[in-house]
């Protein structure tokens, strides 16, 4: 039997809500687990996330997607010029989870992340795709093919309901980025938004595609109905 496809909206740093989705979830070596990105920023320990994320590397398929938030990280190890930036958008929350504080022993930025830390960043995708959904961070064109589809789109892109169409290949669309502040998942039929708004009061969502089964865990890590 085909294990379940299951996707998780954007962490930004709650490490105790994902490790209580995880352990709500259970998941297995024939499951494929994909995050939508923003794993890190905002929330108090993006660090945490991604340690957690990297030891689940072996307990099933993990997939993990590039969110703006990675973007624009990965733009401050480039340039300087983009650090201020980042900073301004959260990345200060995850300096302060590896150890910085203002004031503090300055070091290249590049020198806060240990180095499994960076090569799980790197090794993140822009989408994934499967034969009935795509999974991406924030949004496709819905006339593009994916290949296609502009890098901008892919992490940047806001969910409109009122707007939003069917993506051309017919395939149901899951993504994050668009904070559903009511911390509901977004569920158009076509499109599924599961940012739930985890580092600011909402939910972090789960959701088995297959089933439609949904975990969700707050900030503390409690589970909702728990």
């Amino acid at each position: 039997m085909a294990g379940r496809t299951i996707a998780i909206g954007d962490i930004h740093g709650c490490s105790a809500a994902l490790s209580a989705l995880l352990d709500a979830i259970g998941p297995r070596p024939d499951d494929t687990v994909i995050t939508l990105g923003d794993h890190i920023d905002r929330g108090p320990d993006s660090r945490g996330v991604i340690e957690r994320l990297v030891a689940r590397r072996t307990e099933c398929h993990l997939i993990s997607l590039t969110g703006n938030h990675e973007e624009m990280l990965a733009a401050a190890l480039r340039d300087q010029a983009a650090v201020e930036k980042w900073l301004r958008c959260g990345g200060f929350d995850t300096l302060r989870s590896y150890g910085a504080t203002r004031g503090g022993p300055r070091r290249t930025l590049r020198d806060w992340f240990p180095d499994s830390h960076h090569e799980f960043l790197a090794r993140c995708r822009p989408y994934h795709e499967t034969p009935t959904h795509i999974f991406v961070h924030a949004g496709l064109l819905p006339e593009v093919p994916l290949d296609r589809q502009p890098a901008v789109v892919l992490t940047w892109r806001v969910t409109d309901p009122a707007s939003a169409a069917p993506h051309c290949s017919g395939k149901v669309t899951v993504v994050g980025h668009t904070p559903q502040k009511a911390g509901e998942v977004l569920d158009l039929g076509f499109l599924i938004n599961i940012d739930t708004n985890c580092a600011r009061g909402g939910w972090l969502t789960a959701i088995d595609v297959g089933a439609r089964t949904v975990w969700q865990a707050n900030a503390a890590g409690m589970l909702r109905g728990e």
